[in-house]
């Protein structure tokens, strides 16, 4: 990944190459997604709670053509060995499996309205693995293609509930919606604010420029996976504290001190207690931090709510690694005003609010305290909030 992403031109024009390089053609159009970086709200989306992604100026290109001969091809310029050609028939969850079967999920999705096929070539600069969503904009990228390309009538919703059924149901991976919504629904220079229960959402806007400031994303180079990390136990873990709660979603409880029933005595009971506690605790995060935004307060206060988001992740949560509370410490000991891992956990990246005069401060802080842990440096970017799912040619 670089951390200067290709402007839309340049995307388009490379992808276009690359299409009909392989193909002989040049595709029917490019569309782009990007990835998201949540300001704050880890694991309160399949909660009921709520979240503040901002989109990444990093995105996923698909560039699409209809075939005649009702098979699928897929390629990718980042994973050159690992083509994917399949009927469309046979479209099925672990056919294909990988990389592709992000974009055959959503293809199978919508099979009834592709019988004669398609060609698909993928491009992007996302980075795999590191908390930021590479998965969903993939299959946003390619949602957005077929809706245009064979005008369906999918409003913004629909597209966000296509992508996220490829990730759920054809990959295999728990997620909510909070990825998929990021990728279709953010605006640029603004933070999604989105309530997942009833997936209503406002657009605050986040100009940390203004206030010299940065968000600035720090990729430990530890890769993870929803469908086979501990992603999967941390949401069946919360679904078994909200059923001995009473409540359908745990952040239907708002009040922490209505947690302490779970705490029966047993070793369960204690780790049901954290668990819960971070979603709820989390979720109350986010709302401060939206109210700060929304009523012109000073945006160095986020700091802090950052690093306490982080500590829950940490202790209640348990899906950080080492390097990644290295990172945070490092940040914050550099003069970060807060830090915490971002994404699902079990590796991928941390986000620090540091002063805009301090950006290289802070990474060359990290990336000293990374060699003392025997890591290679991380990758940095700084990011500015960006538009969401769109067409490119």
């Amino acid at each position: 990944m670089s951390d200067r992403p290709l402007d839309d031109a340049a995307a388009a024009e490379r992808a276009v190459a690359a299409f009909t390089e392989r193909f002989g053609a040049a595709p029917e159009g490019v569309w782009a997604a990007p990835g998201r970086v949540n300001v704050i709200g880890e694991h309160t989306d399949y909660n009921g709670g709520h979240v503040l992604p901002v989109a990444l100026p990093h995105t996923t290109r698909a560039a699409v053509a209809r075939r005649d001969d009702g098979r699928l091809v897929l390629v990718s310029r980042q994973h050159a060995d690992a083509d994917a050609d399949v009927a469309v028939a046979d479209l099925a969850p672990g056919t294909p499996g990988g990389w592709a079967g992000y974009p055959a999920g959503v293809v199978a999705e919508l099979r009834a309205s592709v019988p004669g096929g398609l060609s698909l070539l993928v491009d992007g600069d996302v980075p795999a693995g590191a908390g930021l969503s590479s998965s969903a904009a993939l299959e946003c990228a390619v949602a957005l293609a077929l809706r245009d390309l064979l005008a369906l009538d999918l409003g913004p919703g629909d597209l966000v509930d296509v992508a996220r059924r490829a990730e759920n149901d054809f990959v295999g991976a728990p997620t909510g919606i909070l990825d998929q919504s990021a990728s279709v629904l953010c605006t640029a220079g603004h933070a999604l604010y989105l309530d997942t229960s009833d997936r209503s959402s406002e657009q605050v806007p986040l100009d940390l420029d203004a206030a010299g400031l940065a968000l600035l994303v720090l990729d430990s180079g530890t890769t993870h996976d929803h469908a086979e990390s501990g992603y999967g136990d941390r949401r069946r873990e919360c679904e078994e504290a909200a059923e001995r709660l009473g409540v359908d979603l745990l952040c239907q409880v708002r009040d922490v001190a209505d947690l302490d029933r779970l705490d029966d005595g047993t070793e369960r009971g204690a780790l049901l207690l954290r668990r819960a506690r971070h979603v709820v605790s989390e979720d109350a995060r986010v709302r401060e931090v939206v109210g700060m935004l929304r009523e012109g307060g000073d945006p160095h206060a986020v700091g802090p709510v950052l690093t306490a988001g982080h500590a829950s992740l940490r202790d209640d949560f348990e899906v950080s690694v080492p390097l990644l509370d290295a990172l945070v410490e490092a940040a914050v000991e550099a003069g970060a005003h807060g830090a915490r891992m971002v994404g699902g956990g079990f590796g991928g990246s941390a986000v620090a609010l540091v002063d805009a005069a301090a950006v290289d401060v802070v990474t060359a802080a990290v990336a000293d305290r990374f060699a003392r842990e025997g890591a290679g440096a991380p990758r940095a970017f700084v990011v500015v909030p960006s538009p969401g799912a769109r067409r490119l040619t």
